[in-house]
Formats: C-alpha cells, sequence, structure tokens
C-alpha cells in the first residue's frame, strides 16, 4: 500500500465519434457523476484487487455516512496488516514499523482509484466520455464508459459501473498504445445499511492526532512551462532548501483533476543528465539546459512529459 508521502484496448474516441455522439457523450458524463456521488454517499463495502506491472494486492475498502461524516477503511488483506482510516476530515494510517499518524484529506487516496472522486462537470472540456455498451462484471451487470483525453496527451481509462448501484466495479488505465498499466476489479460487494452499523465503532476509536502540515511560502517564480496539455492548471508552487543536496528546489504543481504532475528545477551539476523513466502510470522526464535541471515527475506519459520539459521558458538568470 502506498504512503502519501510518495512524490506519485477498446477502439479509439475518434472512431466511435458520430453525429450523435454529444448527447452520448453528455448521458456518458451524467453516468460518471452518478458515480462520484455514489462513491461519496452510499454505505458499501469492496473486495477488491489492484493489478500493476508491480505486482497484485488484495484490499477491503469499507464505506459509511455517519450523521452526515465520512466514515471508512481500508485494510490490505496479505501480509503485515497495513490500514488506513477515514474519520471525518482526518485520514489516519497504521503501518507495522511505523508510529500512528494522521493527515487532513477529504478521502483515502491509498490504492484507490482516483477517478473514483473526480469532478466529472469539470472534466467535459479536456476529455470524452464515450459509451462502449454493456458488460458483466463481479456478477453485476455494468455499463461501460471510456474517458479519453481530446489532445491525446494523457492516458485513458475504462469504467465499469454497476447499472442499479453506479458504483465502479473495475476500472482499467490504459496508456497510448491500449495497453493496460493498472487494473482495479472488485470480486465482491455489498451495498447495506450493515456496512454502516460495522463502522459505527470508528465513531470514539482513539486515532493518532492530526499533523499539521507547514504552510508554504508564497513565491513567484521566473519560470514558466510554455505547453500544457489541455486543461491542465496550477495548483501550487514552492522553493525550498534540500541541505543533502546543497540544492534550492523551485516546483510547481499541476492536475486537470484526473491526473497530475509536477515541473522541478535545481541548479545542474556534473552528475545532471538527460533521462526518462517510466513505471506504471508514473514517468520521470529529466532535461538540463540553461545550467538548469529540468525534472517532470507524474502521471503522464514520457512523450507528453518530454514536450513539457523541453517548453520550460528558464526565465531571467538568478
Amino acid at each position: 500500500m502506498k504512503q502519501l508521502w510518495c512524490a506519485v484496448s477498446l477502439l479509439a474516441g475518434s472512431l466511435l465519434w458520430s453525429s450523435t455522439a454529444p448527447a452520448q457523450t453528455s448521458a456518458s458524463g451524467a453516468l460518471l457523476q452518478q458515480m462520484e456521488q455514489a462513491s461519496q454517499n452510499l454505505n458499501y463495502e469492496f473486495a477488491y484487487i489492484n493489478v500493476s506491472r508491480l505486482g497484485i494486492e488484495s484490499l477491503r475498502y469499507r464505506h459509511a455516512v455517519i450523521d452526515n461524516r465520512i466514515f471508512a477503511q481500508l485494510l490490505q488483506m496479505d501480509g503485515p496488516r497495513r490500514e488506513v482510516i477515514q474519520r471525518g476530515n482526518d485520514i489516519s494510517y497504521f503501518e507495522p514499523g511505523l508510529d500512528p499518524f494522521s493527515l487532513p484529506g477529504n478521502h483515502i487516496i491509498d490504492a484507490l482509484p482516483a477517478l473514483m472522486f473526480a469532478d466529472f462537470s469539470r472534466l467535459g472540456d479536456a476529455y470524452d466520455f464515450i459509451p462502449v455498451g454493456r458488460s458483466r462484471m463481479a456478477d453485476q451487470m455494468c455499463e461501460v464508459v471510456r474517458i479519453v483525453s481530446r489532445d491525446g496527451t494523457r492516458y485513458s481509462y475504462v469504467v465499469w459501473l454497476d447499472v442499479d448501484t453506479k458504483l465502479p466495479l473495475r476500472i482499467d488505465l490504459l496508456d497510448r498504445d491500449g495497453e493496460t498499466l493498472e487494473q482495479f476489479r472488485v470480486i465482491s460487494f455489498a451495498v447495506d445499511e450493515g456496512v454502516r452499523n460495522l463502522m459505527q465503532g470508528l465513531e470514539k476509536a482513539n486515532l493518532p492526532p492530526t499533523l499539521s502540515l507547514p504552510a508554504g511560502d508564497k513565491v513567484q517564480l521566473s519560470w514558466q512551462p510554455g505547453w500544457l496539455p489541455a486543461g491542465m492548471t496550477l495548483i501550487s508552487q514552492s522553493r525550498r532548501n534540500m541541505p543533502a543536496m546543497n540544492k534550492t528546489v523551485e516546483s510547481r504543481l499541476y492536475s486537470d483533476g484526473l491526473f497530475s504532475f509536477a515541473i522541478n528545477i535545481t541548479p545542474a551539476d556534473k552528475s545532471s543528465v538527460p533521462q526518462s523513466l517510466r513505471t506504471g502510470r508514473r514517468t520521470v522526464q529529466t532535461e538540463v539546459r540553461d545550467n538548469r535541471e529540468i525534472t517532470v515527475v507524474g502521471e503522464l506519459p514520457p512523450a507528453t512529459a518530454k514536450r513539457i520539459a523541453d517548453s520550460i521558458d528558464s526565465g531571467a538568470q538568478k
């Protein structure tokens, strides 16, 4: 199970486009909004697996709404007991060998697809939502929807939504060649008040105190990207000293609501070399220019990460 500290086929959409596509996309977008609402508002339990090139994880996720507060539990089912608990806006982490701690948050992000919590009402300008048909998954009939970036610069998703509850029972992340990078796949699930009753004990559970995150200094950076994928917006920017490296790192974080990435710039040294590395959905692309090491790291195809890195306007030298 990843800790919060870490950081990060079907027919092509163009082939499915027709004169009725706008109405279809609107209907599929509405389905995806219902998925987000169901994921946040229903009382349910998932037994599921995450499949990636790093292996297979077996997990259980319980979610309940009690007195307008969200209570959730994510449990790794194999190996050492690793658990994440949500109570309201506090997310608590329990892992062998580490002191428990809590962080503020709206939902558990570890080992769950961020797609479940995306605001699809804001994604229509950058993505097409393409209906694929119906298929059976986890012994339930599902609506299948593909999510594709309109400019072709990002990965795509295929989502299987339970016809009755609108909960996601399978989510595949595909690269631009249609190869599966990651898969979230529900094996069994329940939607009933029994889940709510199981979660009520968390109301009075003794959870670790919430850590206060230091407020970042407001900074103005002299550089900026000359090109970004459509829909990407700046979330935050920072400048911080790295004593172990004897360097200053300047960073900008961007997101479109589905995928995110950071641009980090440090002074170049003799060890700075261009390189590209991809592990699953995450790419690290480094370029060296104007005596600066420019690194793009995040949920992007390598070609997109390189285009962003190559577009950086370094600004005035300091």
